[in-house]
Formats: structure tokens, sequence, C-alpha cells
């Protein structure tokens, strides 16, 4: 009886040191958003839910966020191995803290294009850049748009405007009532909620700054110099399996929804399957995207944005692009090769 109680105790340790064994075998990245779970985030949420990541060793955990500046310092501050973050407010966060020892650095751009828009109602007689001048907008203090608009501003040049601050979800609500002229904010964002406040898209005018001189780079994956340093092979395999299940977004948007309806139990399927798509047509899909690679960027248009987020964000030191960018976990040119080609 004692011989058969150690053999099933023996066993039963040898079949837990195996699974323990395996679950050892990979490798925990917590993984933060910029913004809560919404259309694009299925470009995370779908590798988590299909796999790639536990196929490639990897036992991500993926959090919804609250705006990129606090994605970039929450990487910082080592609470998050990687993140997806505004290459902007990872720039000013660079330059404004030249003593901080961990600062996070872009892996692969994954929005091309900068999504910031002005907006504002046809109704208000503003038609382009230059009927701003002299106008109210309103936006988040921390809204990559406004932060970026004195670019936008010299691009165009557009004379003094005014700004009025608001809490993100009062943004659309204040513009569609009136309290403000425009509003700056991402197209795939604030366009769908000025829709859901009752006006037609048709009835609003968008400025995209990529259509107005603002060749802006948009959002990236970051990641810590930590999990940089003590495992590179996670690095690259988290690259990989993204890329993965970033082809599947990119070639079927309302098929990847479920995946984010998986996290956010209210959102509206039909919304987020829009701001999906707009989000692939403006930002990801781009002409500059397919002109230069998914996931890669032109050093050269990378160091003009250096120059103008110091500018532009008045930073305490100038940007240094250098010390943004390290692009040698990207997958293979094959692997990357996942944008569509635009039909004839």
């Amino acid at each position: 009886m004692k011989k058969r109680f150690l053999l099933k105790t023996t066993a039963a340790l040898l079949v837990t040191c195996a699974f323990g064994l395996a679950q050892a075998q990979n490798t925990p990245i917590k993984f933060q958003l910029d913004w809560r779970f919404e259309g694009p985030s299925a470009l995370f949420l779908t590798p988590v839910a299909k796999g790639y990541f536990k196929d490639a060793k990897l036992d991500v955990t993926v959090d919804a966020g609250n705006g990129s500046g606090a994605a970039v310092t929450r990487v910082a501050s080592g609470s998050y191995d990687i993140g997806f973050a505004d290459l902007a407010a990872l720039m000013e966060f660079h330059a404004n803290n030249p003593e901080v020892p961990n600062k996070p650095v872009a892996i692969m751009m994954v929005y091309n294009n900068t999504p910031a828009s002005v907006m504002a109602l046809k109704k208000s007689g503003i038609k382009t850049p230059a009927d701003l001048a002299g106008k109210k907008l309103g936006a988040p203090v921390f809204d990559a748009g406004r932060r970026a608009f004195p670019i936008f501003q010299k691009a165009n040049n557009i004379g003094n405007v005014a700004w009025t601050a608001m809490d993100p979800p009062l943004r659309e609500t204040m513009l569609v009532r009136g309290d403000v002229d425009a509003i700056t904010g991402f197209t795939f964002t604030s366009l769908l909620n000025i829709e859901a406040r009752g006006v037609k898209a048709d009835e609003v005018v968008v400025m995209q700054y990529p259509d107005f001189g603002v060749k802006l780079y948009g959002n990236a994956i970051i990641a810590s110099p930590k999990i940089i340093k003590e495992n590179p092979a996670a690095v690259k395999a988290f690259l990989a399996a993204f890329t993965k299940g970033a082809k599947d977004v990119i070639n079927n948007p309302a098929a990847v929804i479920a995946d984010v309806k998986a996290r956010d139990g209210i959102i509206n399927v039909e919304l987020e399957t829009r701001r999906l798509q707009l989000a692939i047509d403006t930002v990801i899909n781009s002409a500059s995207a397919r002109e230069e690679g998914f996931g890669q960027i032109k050093g050269p248009r990378l160091s003009l944005m250096a120059s103008q987020v110091s500018d532009a964000f008045n930073t305490k030191t100038r940007v240094k692009a250098d010390d943004i960018w390290n692009g040698s976990f990207l997958p293979s040119a094959k692997e990357l090769d996942i944008l569509p080609k635009l039909k004839k």
C-alpha cells in the first residue's frame, strides 16, 4: 500500500514538474496598449487569440491603455516589457528625460503616418487649414494632434488659434454642440465618435496631417532596454508573431473584431470594424507604408521628425533620432511583405 502511494506521488510530481517546465519555456511578456480595446487593438489581440505568441514560446498579456505618454512611461518604469505608443511621445520622453537610464526605444513602425487630423463641421465654414486662424480648437492637452499642431500650423501658414482643453469623452460632443470650432484627434477615433453623436461623415471636414505637409510617423512598438539586453530572442520572436497576426488583421478586419469583443464585451462590432478598416486604410496600408515597407522607417524622415518634435514640443534637449530607433529585431523583408497591393 505504501509502495503504491509512493509510486502515485512520484508520478504526480513528475507530471507537475513536466507541466512546470513546459510553462517555463514560455517567456512572459507584459504588453501595454496606447488606448482602450477598440478596433485597432486587434493588431495585438489577434496574435494572442490565434496562439501565434504561444507558438513563439511567449506568454503575452495585453493591457488597455490611456494614452501614448502613459504607455512610454510604463515601459520606461519596467512595469511593462513592450508597448505601443506614438513615436512623438517617445521622442518627447527621451528629450525631456536625458538622465533617465531606461528609456524605451522603437523597434517596429506600425502606423507609418500619424493618424492625427483637424476636424470641423462643414456648417462652420471651415474648409481649409487657413480657415482655422482665429478659431477655437479643442482637444485633451495630451492629444497627439494637439501636441503636433505647431508643425501642421507652420506647414500651412495658419495664424493664431485659441485652445480649449477637455477630457477625451467630451471632445466630439463639444464640437457637435458648437462649443469649439474644430478639434484634433486620430481620424479613426474622432470621425466615428462624431458620427455616433448624430453627424454624418459627409458633414465633417477632415484635414489629415499627412495630406497637409506633416510627414510624422505614428505609433510604433516600443521595448524596454532591459528586455532587449536580457532576452533579445524574445523581442525578435514577438515581432515575428505580431507580424503574422497583423497580416490576418489587414486581410480580414471583420473577422478579427471578435478578438476585440472577447476582451471588451460591450464594444459595437460594426463601429469597431469600421474603425479598424479606417486605421488600415489611412495609416497602416498607406502609400508611404507601401513605399518604405511595413514595420520599417527611413532615416532622413526620422531625423526630420526628431527636429520638428524638438521644436514643436519645446523639449529640454534636442531629440536624437539614433537614440529612438532599433530596427535590428525586425523580421525578414519577406515576412514583412504583408501589405495588400492596390487594386488597379
